[in-house]
């Protein structure tokens, strides 16, 4: 016992490291807990989901040790008298990086009911719009934050009150701590490591142990996501994380999915000459984007029917049954419709600095054509880097929030991220009426339907009984959509344009497979002067189709980079395909079978047995290539600045 009782004692300088990771691994191993208990019923249908706390425990001990290692050096090496007297530095650092722990914890649940994955490059894409978002959590998540000042505040008073005997540097003997630093040391490097016979450190994929990625983040911690996250922003295109293939290669496989039999010889890969199939007049092109209108809410998509106005429409046009956006968040549905750019996993391109300007646009194309160009929206142009990209990619006129307020006119509504979205259709109109006979191209984008669902009264029979609901919001944005047609078509421009209603992306993007593929589904309706009316395309398509087809409708004729379909001219027999992007893992599907890519791992492949059972089966290597040769494709051209017509 004495000989313990020494042990213990030289090993008395160690004990703030220790109880910093001990307290740590309290903190996370009961949120995680807490978690499992919460999503209890759909963990459990992965038979070792058990793996989920072992897998925790290794990467909680990986940030632990990360974060222990330097308090560590410092009171191995610093004599005593230089620790007595920076000893507040210690209670300091511990205390600061416990409350972030605590912090990112008790934000991963909301994250999680919205996200389906623990919070990650998101959290951080978040942080920049304060007003957006305190408006949302504050009408949304007010509970929640309540709780969470509460839980922080007793934290705060305990580290008051014990911080400094649990954290403050212990007088020891100087040759004694030099001699376990090496014992410690290498301890603390292999827990940051965590494994010395892998080349490389663990890292976030090292956590996929099934085929359900909320499951699979369960296994992680919120502080090392979002600061991985973080980390990871300085190899933005760097997708050498799925693979390698020639640049050329790529390109070719690539090539094999488009409906183009010429290109244009030179640097832009996909360059070719779009023009009309037949003599026609140019036509004007109004594309509306709907916020988070997943199909699931679309009547005529066999979804709740809260969209009596989009499915009166489809009488008069095309309505794509069986497309597919390209991300979850509102930038990847902007590069999809308005560019037509192969998903790159590291960023959207309208947030990359590479792509502000010279980068291919629809309004680039139309501009060029002596066309008016605009994107019209109810919120601030400035939310995701909107206008900087915009505005240096041929959108002429930028009419957003601040004209709204500076317009001297009655609206109906302006909540936490905007005017309502009928206030969006009557400005619309207002603007197109006032080009007279001139030609135009216009991307309107909707906010009502974004938490916290904000939007008139008096305007729908509500579908729930409390008002600020998604299913209330999804159908006050229907009808919206509703009145800016019945203002449009009492306009001279009505019968010479194209008109688009499409989504960005769903409103919550989760489900128990690696990529939830029903939540990818979105409407997409085409009405035009020179197509079929009432008519549907059953196809398997992507959002990123639909701006080659609309330019092949327009009547321009116009050198085009993009690598997407005109799927109303597809030959008979042509396989549908899409792509999806789910945070970082990328999903190339052919018809039925899927190639599911994560970085740093093996790709898997599953057989579409609906969007909701995706069946393993043997990887066909040859699919996989063209999976990846579509992500090389994406970021070459954008690092290249390829993605142009001169």
């Amino acid at each position: 016992m004495k000989s313990i009782d020494k042990i213990m004692r030289k090993l008395l300088f160690l004990r703030p490291v220790l109880n910093f990771i001990a307290i740590g691994l309290f903190i996370l191993s009961a949120n995680r807990f807490i978690l499992f208990l919460i999503f209890n019923e759909r963990v459990v249908e992965t038979p070792d989901y058990f793996q989920l706390f072992t897998i925790g425990l290794r990467f909680d001990l990986i940030l632990l040790c990360y974060l222990s290692f330097l308090p560590f050096v410092l009171i191995t090496v610093l004599p005593n008298t230089i620790l007595n007297r920076i000893k507040k530095f210690f209670n300091f650092y511990f205390l600061f990086f416990l409350f972030l722990i605590l912090l990112m914890e008790l934000a991963t649940l909301d994250f999680i009911n919205q996200y389906d994955t623990r919070p990650n490059r998101l959290f951080l894409d978040y942080l920049i719009y304060p007003k957006e978002v305190v408006g949302t959590l504050l009408k949304s998540y007010l509970p929640s934050l309540i709780i969470t000042t509460i839980l922080l505040g007793i934290a705060l008073f305990f580290a008051f009150k014990y911080g400094k005997k649990v954290f403050y540097p212990i007088e020891s003997k100087y040759s004694t701590k030099l001699l376990l630093f090496p014992v410690v040391a290498f301890l603390l490097f292999f827990g940051a490591r965590g494994s010395l016979t892998s080349k490389r450190p663990i890292n976030g994929s090292n956590a996929i142990f099934c085929s359900d990625q909320m499951t699979n983040s369960l296994g992680l911690n919120s502080f090392y996501t979002v600061a991985f996250a973080a980390y990871s922003m300085k190899n933005e295109g760097d997708v050498k994380k799925y693979g390698r293939m020639d640049e050329l290669e790529a390109y070719s496989r690539v090539k094999k999915y488009m409906d183009v039999t010429e290109f244009i010889p030179g640097e832009v890969p996909f360059l070719h000459l779009q023009k009309p199939d037949v003599s026609q007049p140019k036509y004007n092109v109004v594309i509306l984007l709907e916020e988070s209108l997943g199909a699931e809410y679309v009547g005529s998509l066999h979804g709740l029917k809260l969209t009596p106005e989009f499915d009166e429409l489809t009488k008069e046009g095309v309505l794509f049954t069986k497309l597919y956006c390209t991300g979850t968040r509102s930038v990847r549905g902007i590069e999809a419709v308005t560019s037509g750019f192969l998903p790159n996993p590291s960023e959207s391109i309208v947030k990359l600095s590479g792509s502000q300007q010279g980068f291919f646009t629809l309004a680039d194309a139309f501009g060029r054509q002596n066309y008016d160009t605009s994107f019209i929206y109810g919120g601030m142009a400035n939310f995701d880097n909107m206008a900087s990209f915009f505005n240096g990619n041929g959108f002429k006129n930028i009419i957003d929030e601040t004209d709204f307020d500076s317009d001297g006119k009655k609206h109906a509504m302006k909540g936490t991220w905007g005017y309502s979205d009928e206030d969006l259709a009557v400005k619309a109109n207002e603007y197109f009426k006032s080009l007279g006979n001139k030609s135009f191209f216009s991307l309107l984008f909707s906010t009502s339907n974004h938490e916290p669902f904000e939007f008139p009264d008096g305007r729908i029979k509500l579908f729930d009984k409390k008002k600020n609901t998604v299913n209330n919001a999804m159908k006050y944005a229907d009808f919206s959509i509703g009145k800016f047609f019945e203002l449009a078509k009492k306009e001279s421009y009505y019968k010479n344009t194209i008109f688009v209603v499409i989504a960005d992306h769903n409103t919550r993007t989760y489900g128990k497979n690696l990529v939830p593929v029903n939540k990818f589904h979105i409407p997409a309706l085409i009405i035009a002067p020179n197509i079929e009316r009432g008519i549907t395309y059953d196809n398997l398509a992507s959002q990123m189709d639909i701006p080659s087809t609309i330019l092949a409708l327009s009547g321009i004729t116009t050198k085009s980079p993009m690598p997407g379909r005109n799927l109303l001219k597809l030959p008979k027999g042509t396989k549908g395909r899409t792509i999806m992007l789910f945070h970082e893992t990328y999903a190339f599907r052919v018809e039925d079978d899927i190639v599911i890519l994560n970085p740093n791992a093996k790709p898997l492949q599953f057989k579409v047995k609906s969007d909701t059972e995706l069946i393993p089966v043997a990887l066909n290597e040859e699919l996989a290539k063209d999976a990846l040769a579509h992500i090389v494709a994406s970021s070459n051209m954008y690092k290249n600045r390829v993605y142009k017509i001169d």
